[in-house]
Order: C-alpha cells, then structure tokens, then sequence
C-alpha cells in the first residue's frame, strides 16, 4: 500500500500539513505560557531532532523501501526541530529590534540577515553534513528532502524581502515580532519568477525519475521529492496569488479557540 505512487502522494501532503501545523501549534501556545515557555518547547522536542538524526545516519545504506520512508522521515524531524527553534527565537540572528521605516536597501538587506543569520548558517551546515555523510551512499533521499526544504525557503526568504503581494504574518509567535518589519509588499520582483522556474523544472526532473523508477523503493523516494517540490512551488505562488491558505492551520491556533469559548 506504501509503495503506490497516489497513496505515498497523500501521505507526503498529510505529513506536510500535520507537520506545519504541529510547529505552528507549539509556538504559538508558548506565547501564552510565560517568558521561557518558547525555549522550553525546543529543549522538550530536541529529542525528536536526535531522532531524525540517528534515522538518518542508520539509513544511507539502506535502498529498501522502508529505509525510503525512514531517510525521508527522518529530515523532516531534524527540518522540524531547527524551523521550530527558529520560530520560538532560540535559533534565529543577533538582530532582535524592528526594522526602520526609510532605511536605505541595503541596511534593510544587512538587518534582515541578522535576524536570521544563526538559522541560516545552521541549515547550511546540516547540508553540507549531510552531503558529506551520504557521499556515494544508496539512499539519499533523506539529503534531497532537506536540500528541497532547504533551497525553497531561502527563495521563499529573498522573495519576502524583495516583495510580494501577499504577506502572511497572522502566525508568527512573539519572538519573531519584528520579522516583518523587514518584509515588503510589491506586486512582483525580480527573483520570483526564477524561483518558479527553478523549482518547476526540479518537479519535472522528479516526476521524469519517477516514471522511470525500477524499483518500489525508487517510485516511493521520487513521488515524496516530486510532491514536496510541488508544495514548495504551492507556497512560492501563494505569497502572490490572494487566497486565503492561512484557512488550512487557523482552526488549530489558540487564538481562534479562545474566541469560540
């Protein structure tokens, strides 16, 4: 059942959403349980990022389809941990103030770094460690997962700081307050559609691995690539076409229960 190619496209949407939502959940309940109830949740999860790493290691040299599904579960709990110690404002840059309105470009691009700076060089180096670890292994789907994760939400980063129309703000926990001070809104800029192109030819190139997969170990590793690229390039879009997304995780936010109570 695991290895049909619609089932495996379910679950990857499934896992995507729940995924999303969860991190989302936690942050947001920390804002309302005291000043360290943030980096609290972060230590009280790190054992799920260790998970995801001994997932990770055992598996390079598995081709099987249960290793497929381990590798790729498990960069999505090392993913997971290091997005939520990002959004809880344990691991982000040594920039925390608000940016001013009519700083220059270029002020605004070096205080956008710092507060991202930590995060960003974090990810990076989980790449290269990665990579470095699956050099010539079997199975490296669980670095491609975290490269596609990984090489999506720098584009997503560049293309809120140049602009975009649409500016989702409604779930950013207090940590990250003064995050969209150094966002703008513009109805397009000059990266976006690079970025789609880019990773619409990524899917394609997934999509053509699939097809010619020979082994159900294979057909399971490139749907999982090909649909988590698709949901990259989804939220790509998003953030220019106006519909409301924000539906898909509102119902799990604390704020909304406390004001249906």
């Amino acid at each position: 059942m695991f290895a049909n190619p619609w089932i495996v496209a379910l679950c990857a949407m499934f896992v995507w959403w729940f995924a999303t939502g969860a991190i989302l959940w936690i942050v947001k309940n920390a804002d309302h349980r005291g000043p360290n109830a943030h980096a609290r949740s972060v230590v009280l999860t790190a054992p799920l990022g260790l998970l995801g790493v001994y997932g990770f290691s055992a598996t390079t040299g598995l081709e099987t389809l249960s290793g497929i599904w381990i590798a790729f579960g498990s960069a999505l709990l090392i993913w997971g941990w290091i997005e939520h110690a990002f959004l809880s404002g344990v691991i982000t840059g040594p920039n925390s103030y608000a940016c001013p309105e009519n700083c220059s470009e270029f002020e605004r691009f070096f205080r956008a770094w710092g507060t991202i700076a930590y995060h960003e060089m974090l990810l990076l180096t989980v790449v290269i460690a990665m990579a470095l670890s699956t050099w010539d292994a079997p199975n490296q789907f669980g670095l491609w997962t975290f490269a596609i994760l990984f090489v999506a939400r720098i584009s997503a980063k560049l293309n809120l700081f140049l602009g975009v129309r649409k500016i989702n703000t409604e779930f950013l926990p207090a940590p990250l307050a003064h995050l969209p001070s150094h966002f703008h809104i513009a109805p397009m800029n000059w990266l976006f559609p690079y970025s789609v192109t880019a990773l619409t030819f990524a899917m394609t190139c997934w999509f053509e691995r699939l097809f010619t997969a020979e082994t159900p170990a294979e057909t399971v590793g490139f749907t999982l690539l090909a649909v988590f690229t698709a949901l990259a390039l989804l939220e790509h879009w998003l953030m220019v076409v106006p519909l409301p997304d924000e539906k898909l995780w509102r119902w799990l936010m604390p704020s909304a229960k406390e004001k249906r109570g």
